[in-house]
């Protein structure tokens, strides 16, 4: 019986190139290709989905996201991150959310096949490199509530917009700010938000 693949990436070109890629194997069918997050859930119930490859950043859902929905709504679907974006902080917020495996898309094709078989098999698979990053880095300093802020502040917003989108006043915003810039060692918002995000914190 061949292993069930879902490919989530809102590029179709990568989707595309991934679906080949893993049809040369024997072992592996690729089943489902969707462009957003929040398109997944569906279609693993639908086609009776083994291994989602999930990336980061998608429309809908993030990939982070929707492995913690899987884990939650289709337990018996496993999440394999395949993003560009090789980042310490991503790879254990998506590991904390209930993703099985963590790679990066210039993985050479034969190991990509690998790593599904692998977290197929109730294996974790991470980038080593990303896992010795991960362990140096350590865990993001940020609480829930600063990183929700410093994710708005990324565009730039003022601290009253900000405010308003997380449902907080703008006293609260700023002082989370505040604790945010000094935690990250800068010195404005922005620059705090830059950096969060460059380690994948956000």
């Amino acid at each position: 019986m061949s292993i069930q693949v879902l490919l989530a990436d809102d590029q179709a070109l990568v989707r595309g190139a991934l679906a080949a890629l893993l049809s040369l194997e024997h072992d592996i069918e690729v089943v489902a290709e969707v462009g957003r997050g929040d398109e997944v859930l569906e279609q693993v119930r639908a086609k009776g989905v083994d291994v989602a490859l999930l990336d980061i950043e998608m429309p809908g859902m993030s990939g982070i996201d929707t492995a913690a929905l899987l884990r939650e709504q289709a337990p018996t679907c496993r999440s394999l991150v395949v993003t560009t974006f090789g980042r310490a902080g991503y790879l254990r917020r998506a590991l904390e959310a209930g993703a099985s495996g963590f790679v990066v898309k210039d993985t050479p094709a034969g190991e990509l096949a690998e790593a599904v078989r692998r977290v197929h098999a109730g294996l974790r698979v991470v980038d080593p490199t990303l896992a010795t990053e991960s362990l140096l880095d350590g865990a993001s300093p940020l609480t829930d509530r600063e990183r929700e802020v410093l994710a708005e502040a990324l565009s730039g917003a003022p601290v009253a917009t900000i405010a308003a989108r997380v449902h907080l006043s703008a006293g609260t915003v700023r002082n989370h700010l505040s604790s945010a810039i000094g935690k990250t060692g800068t010195t404005n918002r922005v620059e705090a938000a830059r950096l969060a995000h460059d380690n994948g914190w956000l």
